[in-house]
């Protein structure tokens, strides 16, 4: 079942922000890489190119749950993609 519009918000607050780039190929590929894992994600700041036109000036934010963040950063790790650093 589909989560509504306050599910989500209370869902994505607790999660951690994961990554942060503007490097759309770089975000499809960490995205691919948990769903390879079973770690589910969330991508943040989709909406903002529609703000900016579409050139990519601002970055967007991979989130996970803080429970799967270890297993995560270490799938992403594991395949040359910079993680922050958990904080």
């Amino acid at each position: 079942m589909p989560l509504d519009k306050a599910g989500v918000t209370a869902y994505t607050n607790v999660m951690k922000q994961l990554m942060r780039t503007s490097d759309m190929s770089t975000i499809a590929f960490a995205q691919a890489l948990l769903q390879g894992e079973g770690i589910d994600c969330f991508e943040m700041d989709v909406n903002m190119s529609v703000l900016e036109g579409g050139i990519g000036i601002f970055p967007r934010r991979l989130m996970v749950h803080p429970d799967d963040w270890d297993d995560a950063a270490t799938a992403l790790r594991d395949n040359g993609i910079d993680v922050n650093d958990g904080t």
